[in-house]
């Protein structure tokens, strides 16, 4: 059965050339493909949709054409929404980017569509730059091809790639990969082909280039160059600002694609190498909300340690690494076991996430008032951390997928509101440290994050509210007044 081929023609103003580009396409495609050349003209204001219609009308070929005429000028990524949609609604295998005005020459789409045979490439690119020389001689401006190549390169520095242009319009999608991504969020204007594929990026879905000829002719260009480089730079920064969970912008959140995992966050400082490096070997642990129980697997696995495991159900958890593991609701209740067997109480990155923080700690207080030596690990994010407050005084407070702002977040604490939210509640805090950003887990281990690392560290000591990611507090109960007023009476009538 053949696959079906989407040709999309996306035409604005170009009633000069719209009937050669589609003369330009190989009918030998429908010997391979279920083929339908799609026309949507975008509100032009010249006769583009006419001459299209006159073409179909007295074509010949064995196509299958279909003409839309947009009811405003929605601009060229909103034109590309259209045709993406419409290729999405009916079924398509794959769809192909081609411009009316004809830069890019239909007469290689055979050779763009078949490598999407292979079900592990998502996207091929006509790239201008892969023959040396090739994109000057074919008449691109010498600013043109200069901007092409540094946005080119800085694009690949961000992203770790090494394609040749990221600034090609010739383009052929599998359509099920269209689905994966939000690409509707994107712009409207020329903006929306480089959101697209950082967006495929973020989604690691796979592109390949090939070689294509470069034609610049009589064509009209309605890219304003220096407008178009600012926002290139401006969406892959935040693309990359994003990942490092400082910003947030719906269009590249692709979570959903690759359900994320609790993170240990090990090999620099951070909470987890703190709380490890503070508890003795073969210590007995409680682990309030150990998520995927990586942290207890840590413990165990480093410094022996009977871990008990606390958290909702899951039962895909491999659970060799804990004694016991208690399925638990902590907005409701705490489990009903023996607190005073236990060494340490770890509270890692949970208090953020609860509906009633105080209700919560008052419980934990009720259940270990009779082991007042036993030591609370407790750590949270710091919503006073230097960039968020930048971010709120340039107006931004964006919620994202993961960090102090992690949309899962219901409350936030700084170091004040910390501490007051636990002497309230009959704590004792013992130890309050920051802890610094996690350049590791964003950056990778390597001298730049180190290097960041060591620097935030020099920051935090000399302020630790306003530089500290993360809060680290080790805290142990108070004794209550009803065992104040036991002790008395005992007290008391020792001295009769």
């Amino acid at each position: 059965m053949k696959k079906k081929l989407l040709i999309l023609i996306v035409a604005y103003n170009h009633e000069k050339f719209i009937k050669k580009v589609l003369d330009r396409v190989d009918v030998n495609l429908t010997d391979i493909y279920d083929v339908e050349i799609l026309i949507n003209d975008d509100s032009s204001t010249d006769l583009t949709f006419q001459k299209t219609k006159e073409y179909i009308e007295a074509s010949k070929s064995n196509f299958k054409y279909k003409i839309l005429s947009n009811p405003k000028n929605l601009g060229y990524g909103g034109n590309q929404k259209i045709g993406f949609l419409y290729a999405i609604n009916n079924n398509y295998d794959y769809v192909a980017l081609v411009h009316g005005d004809g830069q890019y020459a239909p007469e290689y789409l055979d050779v763009l569509v078949e490598p999407l045979a292979n079900q592990n490439i998502d996207a091929v690119f006509g790239s201008r730059m892969i023959n040396k020389g090739g994109a000057i001689k074919g008449g691109m401006p010498l600013y043109k091809y200069v901007g092409n190549k540094i946005l080119t390169y800085f694009q690949n520095k961000i992203f770790n790639k090494n394609f040749t242009e990221f600034h090609s319009g010739y383009r052929i999608y599998k359509v099920s990969s269209l689905k994966k991504i939000p690409f509707e969020l994107n712009e409207d204007d020329h903006s929306f082909d480089n959101e697209i594929i950082i967006q495929f990026l973020i989604a690691d879905l796979n592109i390949v280039e090939l070689p294509i000829p470069t034609y610049y002719g009589e064509e009209i260009s309605y890219v304003n160059g220096m407008k178009y480089a600012y926002q290139v730079f401006k969406a892959n920064i935040k693309a990359k600002l994003q990942k490092l969970d400082i910003l947030y912008d719906k269009k590249y959140d692709i979570s959903y694609l690759n359900k994320e995992k609790y993170t240990i966050k090990k090999n620099y400082d951070s909470t987890h190498t703190r709380v490890l490096n503070i508890i003795p070997s073969n210590s007995k642990v409680l682990d309030l909300g150990c998520n995927n129980l990586e942290f207890a697997k840590m413990l165990k696995k480093e410094k022996n340690c009977y871990v008990t495991g606390v958290d909702l159900p899951e039962n895909s958890l491999n659970r060799e690494f804990v004694e016991n593991y208690y399925s638990c609701n902590l907005n409701i209740n705490l489990p009903n076991i023996n607190y005073d067997e236990f060494d340490f109480i770890v509270i890692l990155d949970v208090i953020e996430h609860l509906d009633d923080p105080e209700n919560f700690l008052y419980k934990l207080k009720e259940k270990i008032k009779s082991n007042p030596k036993i030591k609370i690990i407790i750590t949270t994010p710091n919503i006073a951390f230097i960039i968020i407050r930048l971010m709120l005084l340039f107006g931004n407070f964006n919620y994202g997928r993961r960090g102090i702002l992690d949309k899962t977040h219901k409350r936030l604490f700084t170091f004040g509101s910390f501490k007051n939210l636990l002497n309230q509640n009959g704590y004792e805090i013992t130890k309050l440290q920051g802890i610094p950003a996690p350049f590791g887990l964003a950056l990778g281990e390597n001298f730049f994050s180190k290097s960041f690392l060591y620097l935030n560290q020099i920051l935090i000591f000399l302020s630790k509210k306003l530089f500290s990611y993360q809060i680290y507090c080790e805290l142990k109960s108070k004794i209550s007044y009803e065992v104040l007023l036991e002790k008395a009476k005992i007290n008391a009538k020792n001295k009769r």
